[in-house]
Formats: structure tokens, sequence, C-alpha cells
């Protein structure tokens, strides 16, 4: 808070009060609706859209970013929740909740401590897209009853799909119009006025139609009674850490990834960018604070934090505004709330969950990489399937394992000249003009080599060398390896003994000079000397050939 008071400009005032109201209209309705998601009272959605956006306004570095509750964050919650309180008794779920968010807030807190900012990386871009593509199927599903009126017990997703048929007959007319005619308001008001508080409208419509036209009296369900006022203190139950500590760590994760990812998408490059660390602190009090206040595990939300920029906010001055008025619902508007049917929270989650289904995003992932549209559909199958939580650690094991597949298969090169000029390029039918010199084969690695790829990364260079026309030398080009392990300069130093006996000489040429000094303590320095090894492949090229390489350069000289 105080970076940006310091420089804080009185014309920014203005601004930022309109965006936080702005903000206010479109947070407040939708962090009502997601606390049904989660199996919460309405309530708990206005205490975290004020409770956590005010403290991450005080601490975060990120000036536009809004913080209450997501989409995504709401299932998760709700699926820890249902499996602690399966009889959904108000009081059990909200001490369960705000055990919760205690718990991903300290986790995020003394990752904080840890400097383990970079974790928000771990979640590959494909993968994230179908797990919050399976986040957005199961929240579809989940609110389809409250649309027609059904009620069944919940159970697993192609269970739930089986009950909601079953239940068809059952439907309530009366509530099924409500939910189209907010269902078809929401998207006319986002289609043709897309600056309206679309929401706000909606839950207002709703409660004038209860208010005016007795809806209720037709078997139209109203949200009930909230309570008035400010929130009570909510402790933490100690008994239930162990049982929510899986469920808090996988929760955590994504508060963060969805907080730094809306933080950057919308930063602008004249305002500092947000800190990963300082968010991880930020976002954990937030959640800690939130906790003892009754809120629900909060994060950065993409579709408000850009209502909030793009209605001119430039400060977190916009945040305590909208904070703000989340306080003025709790104290007056209550009574009013409590009209609101519960098929328009259904009708404002489903809108705004459809965004989370994104098939354009798979079909440019296909178009770009197969291998990781799998990915994608591999997440979203693990949502869908096993459940938010488990799909969790479906997406992070099918990240780390496509980031082991990309560490443990390099890529090798054959090299050739572009005639005329000192650019070496892959060998192509492209580039079918390249020179190649008899007797060199030129290659190049791509990636870090260690002993989890070196087996495959020698399964690549032997068929090479070994179809090459007679090779007298292989210059290996390591410009694209940022770094060596001893496992892999072992493996050079067997094939360099190898290859040596065939009467086929090996070349290093590019080493970093970390790389360097490590090959020169090695029995392999000594073995190569400095003729065979060189700055760039030019060099190595002009010494197998006996030309000089330039003004200051010494052929078989170039490592020192």
């Amino acid at each position: 808070m105080i970076d940006w008071l310091k420089e804080y400009r009185r014309d920014w005032l203005r601004p930022d009060v309109i965006a936080g109201l702005t903000t206010a209209a479109v947070v407040i309705p939708k962090a009502m609706a997601y606390a049904t998601i989660a199996g919460l009272p309405v309530q708990v959605g206005l205490y975290t859209a004020f409770v956590p956006m005010l403290i991450y306004a005080l601490t975060g570095s990120s000036r536009p970013l809004s913080v209450s509750t997501s989409t995504t964050l709401a299932i998760l919650v709700g699926a820890q929740l249902s499996f602690l309180v399966p009889d959904g008794d108000a009081v059990a779920l909200q001490r369960a909740s705000a055990t919760l968010a205690m718990m991903v807030g300290v986790l995020l807190v003394l990752a904080a401590a840890l400097r383990l900012g970079f974790v928000a990386n771990f979640i590959s871009e494909p993968v994230l897209t179908g797990f919050k593509a399976g986040i957005g199927v199961v929240i579809v599903v989940d609110q389809i009853p409250k649309l027609l009126g059904i009620h069944f017990p919940k159970g697993p997703f192609f269970g739930n799909l089986l009950a909601i048929v079953k239940g068809i007959p059952e439907t309530s007319v009366p509530t099924l119009c409500v939910a189209l005619a907010m269902i078809a308001l929401l998207f006319a008001l986002e289609h043709w006025t897309p600056r309206a508080p679309a929401p706000l409208i909606a839950v207002a419509a709703g409660i004038g139609g209860m208010a005016l036209l007795g809806l209720s009296s037709l078997g139209v369900e109203a949200v009930g009674a909230i309570p008035r006022g400010l929130p009570s203190l909510t402790l933490p139950d100690a008994s239930l850490l162990a049982t929510l500590w899986p469920g808090a760590a996988g929760i955590a994760l994504m508060s963060f990834t969805e907080t730094i990812a809306a933080g950057r998408a919308f930063a602008r490059s004249d305002e500092p960018a947000p800190r990963p660390n300082r968010e991880l602190l930020a976002t954990g009090l937030a959640n800690a604070g939130g906790a003892l206040l009754g809120a629900m595990a909060a994060g950065g939300g993409t579709t408000q934090t850009a209502v909030n920029r793009l209605a001119g906010a430039r400060t977190q001055a916009a945040e305590i505004v909208t904070a703000a008025g989340s306080l003025v619902t709790m104290l007056f508007l209550a009574p009013v709330i409590a009209l609101m049917p519960q098929a328009t929270l259904a009708a404002v989650v489903i809108v705004y969950s459809i965004g989370l289904i994104r098939p354009k995003e798979f079909l440019v992932i296909l178009k770009v990489r197969r291998m990781e549209f799998l990915w994608a559909l591999v997440a979203f199958a693990g949502v869908v399937l096993l459940g938010t939580l488990k799909g969790i650690l479906v997406a992070i094991v099918v990240s780390l394992v496509g980031l082991a597949y990309h560490a443990s298969n390099p890529e090798v090169q054959v090299l050739g000249r572009k005639r005329g000029t000192n650019v070496f390029r892959p060998v192509s039918d492209e580039h079918g003009d390249d020179e190649t010199f008899p007797g060199l084969l030129m290659l190049r690695l791509q990636g870090i080599v260690f002993f989890a790829n070196v087996g495959t990364l020698a399964g690549k260079l032997r068929p090479l060398i070994e179809r090459a026309a007679d090779p007298k030398v292989v210059a290996i080009d390591f410009s694209g390896v940022p770094d060596l392990e001893y496992t892999a300069l072992k493996m050079f130093i067997d094939a360099e003994a190898r290859e040596r006996e065939r009467g086929v000489s090996i070349w290093l040429v590019a080493l970093t000079p970390k790389m360097l000094e490590m090959v020169q303590r090695s029995p392999l320095g000594a073995t190569l000397g400095r003729e065979r090894l060189h700055f760039t492949m030019e060099t190595a090229v002009a010494h197998f050939l006996g030309i000089p390489a330039g003004p200051g350069i010494s052929p078989g000289n170039e490592c020192t």
C-alpha cells in the first residue's frame, strides 16, 4: 500500500472510485452465486468480496487485481466440503470452509517465505485449458438442477447427469422460465452492452420478479434469510487439519495460479509488474484474514479484474471501494437479497462458467502441437471422471510428465552452412543449396543434457554418426545447451573413446564457460586438448579446412 500511496495522484481518485463501484456491481452478485457452487450460504460470498478484497488491496503488488473468489476455487471448495459435511449442515459447512481458507492462507504465506513464486509455472497452458474446461462442464451440470427446480443427492459426474435426466419430468416450469429469462438477459447484456453490470441487473430483475409477481407462490425458490450486519469471528477447527491439508494445497496452488495470471494479464507497461512472492504473501494474508471472518478460499479473478481495469482503475484504491460496496450490501441490503431466486443465481453461475469451456483454444493447441492437445484432453477427463480435487493432481502430473517428456527427448540437428554466410542451420530439402563438408559432420544439440536423457541422446547421436559418409570429425555444437550434468559428461567421455577407436575425432563447440570448465577438469579435457574445443561452429569449420578463422583467432586454440 505504501508503494502506490507515495505516488498517488489526485486525478486518479475519480477513476478509482468509478472502477471500484462498477466492479462491485459485478463482483457481489457473482461472489454470492459462487458461494452456492461451494454449497455455502450466499452471505459467505459477501464476506469473501469484502475481507480478502480489502486485505489484498493493502498488501498486494498488482494495481488492478480484484480478489474475491472464482468458479474454479468455488467448485474445489465445494468438493472438499461435500466430503467433510455430507449432510450439508450450515454451521458445520461454514466452520469447515473457514478452516480450509485458513489452511490455504497459511500454505501461501509459507510458500512466500520459501520464495516459491515460480510454482505458478508448473501447470502448462494446455493443461490449464483442459482443467478449466473440465471445471466449467462440472459446474454447469451441478447448476442444472437449480434451473429445473429439482432436487436429488449429489454424486459423481455421470451419476448427476443420469439423475438430471430422470428428474426432467418433475421440472418446475415457473423456475425453468425464470432461469431461461435470466440466461437470455445475461447473454443479451453481455452482447449489446458489455460495459453494463450484467450480473447486478439480472439479480435486480430476479428480485423484482419475486417481489412484484409473487413467483414464490408458483414454486420458485428464493435464497432465503441472510444475516444482516458484519460477519462474526469464525475460528478454524483444528480437528479438520489432517483431513483438509491435501485439498488446501490444491486450492492454494489454483488460487495463486489464477491470481498471478490475472495480475500479469492486466498490468500496464507504466506500472510495477506483479511480484510472484509478494503475490503469494498477499493472497495468503487475504485468505487467512478472510477465514477469521467467515470468507471462503479466495484468489484473483480474471473477469472481475478485467472489469476493474476497463472501468479505469489506476491503483488498489479501486479494490478498497469494491470492498466498501460489499460492506454496504451486508449492512443494509440483506433483506432485499433474501428475495433473490435460486434460479437467478444458477443462471449467473452457468453464464460465467461457460466461459471456462473454450473449444477454440483446444483447436489452436491441436493445430500447433498434437501432444499438448492430448495433455489438455487428459486434464479435462481427469476433472470430469475423477472429480475436481483429483483433477488438480492429474493436471499437475500431466504438466510434469510433459516437462519430463521434453527434457528427456532433446533435439539433435544435422547442420549445414548457408552458402556465402556464417549461418549454420538444420539440413533440409528446403535449403538444399547449404554447404556441407566431406569428412565433417556438424551436429547441434538443443536443451539441457542430463542423466534422464543421456540414453535417448546417445541413441540419436550414434546412428547419425554411423550413417554419415566416412566422417573424420564430428563437431557437436552446444550453443543450445544451457548445462551439462556429470552423467551426460561421462556419456561423452565414453562416446569420444569409442569413436576415436573407429578413427573419428569428436570436437566440442560453443560450450558455456561453466561447461568448458567442467570439461577441462575431467579426463575429456585432457583428451580433447585445445585443438578440439572451439568457440563457434565457424571457427571449427575454418580449423577443419585449414583456413584462418579471422583476426585475433588462432585455429586450434579457440577455447582457452
